[in-house]
């Protein structure tokens, strides 16, 4: 469906700081159910893999044109495997399973495969998933995990790391700091790297506290695109960090993490759009959000509120308006007015998309400050298919959380 929104679609009244409409335990726990039960035709049981992505196809097939075999009621179905996202799936799995509830998948089958054959490796930032989920779900296992991976070469072996790309590396942050908080006898051996890696983070940090996609310097032989990934950011490159700085604070001590995750975190929430969006792209120079669209669903029921979670629980600040309000944004309080949760598939619709952008042109304008900031498309449309790693989030995010009062 594409519907042409007026100009003055995204502007709502200015939101109470009460408690917004789906603000509790009841309907938390719903969208919790949902995410798992959605998960179930997401995974290969013959791999013990979650695929890449999901997707609504009437005639059976996937975008690339070969048929598939999981297919529902709805047309839903799988399209390729993703050993990174099953990382990330069985995070929130484990979470939802630690807070009682059993997991559909087994988990721990899928994570022996993982960690028996690293072939499937093609990433520093895999390396740093594959570690935390190790920390989460078997810390006795992190000694032979670390005996197998030397993660101080793979940052010069693989291009993540050798970019420093942002978010993979503060997945590698995020593994260390998981892996100290489990076997704290580990930290002295794992201090040198998580130091080199907080430094480095920190030159990809602008002066108001967002993070470009990796270091300014990289993209320098890269051409206009190059550049611009070395001073913009995506949504990904500001809640990973704020995430991994946040329990950097607390595994290592370092000084200034709690604050730079405060900052970031102060920034995205500053930013945060009138009807809860949290939008794609900042600049790091500024802070500003200079390319909105799309607005991602994971975004707003997942990556948001694991991030600003984790900060709150370190001792930074409060964002629970912000996150609750974010999510409103599923439910329907957005620029087309439609629930983007499917109750036949039990999935969430992945984004509200335009049907035409020039994003690399407009973005590239608002840093110049050429033309007005992130305009809003006039023609917009869900994108309907779901990602096995947003919904794994979202348990990462609400499964071991209650709202208090409630």
């Amino acid at each position: 469906m594409t519907i042409t929104t007026p100009a003055t679609a995204s502007t709502p009244t200015t939101p109470s700081p009460a408690r917004t409409a789906h603000q509790n335990n009841r309907d938390i726990q719903a969208l919790i159910a949902s995410a798992a039960a959605g998960l179930v035709p997401m995974f290969d049981a013959q791999k013990q893999l979650f695929c890449a992505r999901l997707i609504q196809s009437e005639l059976g097939q996937s975008e690339s044109g070969q048929s598939q075999s999981a297919i529902s009621a709805r047309g839903m179905v799988q399209d390729g495997i993703s050993h990174r996202y099953t990382l990330i799936t069985l995070m929130g799995l484990h979470r939802m399973e630690h807070a009682g509830t059993a997991s559909p998948i087994g988990i721990m089958l899928a994570f022996d495969g993982l960690l028996r054959e690293t072939a499937w490796v093609k990433s520093a930032g895999d390396l740093g998933l594959l570690l935390w989920l190790c920390a989460l779900v078997a810390p006795e296992r992190i000694a032979e995990f670390l005996s197998r991976h030397d993660l101080e070469p793979a940052l010069e072996k693989f291009a993540d790391g050798r970019e420093r790309r942002t978010m993979e590396l503060s997945w590698i942050f995020s593994g260390l700091a998981h892996a100290v908080h489990a076997r704290p006898e580990l930290r002295e051996r794992l201090t040198p790297l998580a130091s080199r890696l907080y430094a480095l983070l920190k030159e990809n940090r602008g002066p108001a506290g967002a993070f470009g996609h990796q270091a300014p310097t990289a993209g320098l032989g890269g051409g206009v695109k190059g550049l611009l990934r070395g001073r913009l950011g995506s949504f990904a490159d500001q809640v990973y960090p704020i995430y991994a700085f946040a329990w950097a604070s607390r595994a290592f001590q370092f000084g200034e993490a709690l604050n730079i995750s405060n900052a970031c975190a102060d920034n995205i929430c500053k930013e945060q759009g009138p009807l809860g969006q949290w939008w794609w792209h900042y600049d790091a120079k500024s802070g500003a959000a200079v390319g909105k669209y799309p607005v991602y669903s994971v975004h707003q029921h997942a990556m948001a509120p694991l991030a600003l979670f984790a900060l709150m629980d370190a001792g930074g600040r409060d964002s629970t308006r912000e996150i609750y309000l974010g999510l409103e944004w599923i439910y329907g309080a957005n620029e087309l007015h439609l629930d983007m949760r499917d109750a036949a598939s039990q999935t969430v619709w992945r984004c509200i998309r335009p049907t035409k952008t020039r994003r690399y042109l407009d973005e590239a304008k608002a840093m110049l400050k050429l033309g007005s900031r992130a305009p809003v498309p006039r023609t917009l449309h869900v994108l309907h298919e779901c990602w096995p790693y947003e919904l794994g989030w979202l348990l990462y995010a609400f499964a071991a959380r209650a709202i208090e009062g409630d």
